[in-house]
């Protein structure tokens, strides 16, 4: 149990990607982590495959400084969190306190809104490689990697090669 005594936050929304959601969440769990599940407002939530998940927290009410990791699962759920205050606000706090952010897929649209990304290498879905490059980040077209304290992922067939970025990172940290 690497991760014991960590407190991760994964973030959920309406349409996120039950896999980049449920698997590295359970490899989190698996690895003895904390693992809270947090949206712009607490609720239930429905992937883009009929997957439930249950946020019991608001990121706004969330303190960065209480916990290790942000996770931002891909799907149609980043376009809602992107616009939420308190969702970049616990990102960006997270970033500039050396957490470890991670994001899969289409969960880097979360980190450009926080404003991260800048001259970091970056991946996810070919359809966020204009945005990352625009928001300063520096296209990667690799499964998974770390620069500094973010942990990038590029799409679903990569949540294994996602999931031992996020272990090891965390587990460094």
């Amino acid at each position: 149990m690497r991760l014991q005594g960590k407190r991760v936050v994964v973030l959920v929304d309406e349409g996120f990607e039950d896999l980049e959601f449920w698997v590295p969440r359970m490899r989190l769990e698996e690895e003895g982590a904390d693992v809270l599940v947090a949206s712009r407002k607490p609720g239930r939530y429905t992937g883009k495959h009929c997957l439930k998940a249950e946020a019991t927290l608001a990121a706004r009410d969330i303190d960065p400084a209480s916990i290790d990791a942000v996770v931002v699962p891909g799907g149609w759920a980043p376009d809602k969190l992107r616009r939420d205050p308190g969702v970049l606000d616990l990102v960006r706090g997270a970033y500039h306190q050396g957490k470890i952010v991670a994001s899969l897929c289409h969960g880097g649209w979360v980190l450009i809104s926080a404003g991260i990304v800048a001259g970091h290498k970056a991946t996810g879905s070919r359809g966020i490689r204009d945005d990352i490059l625009n928001a300063g980040g520096i296209w990667v077209d690799e499964p998974a990697f770390r620069d500094g304290n973010l942990v990038w992922g590029r799409v679903v067939q990569d949540i294994p090669a996602f999931c031992r970025v996020l272990i090891q990172a965390l587990s460094e940290a």
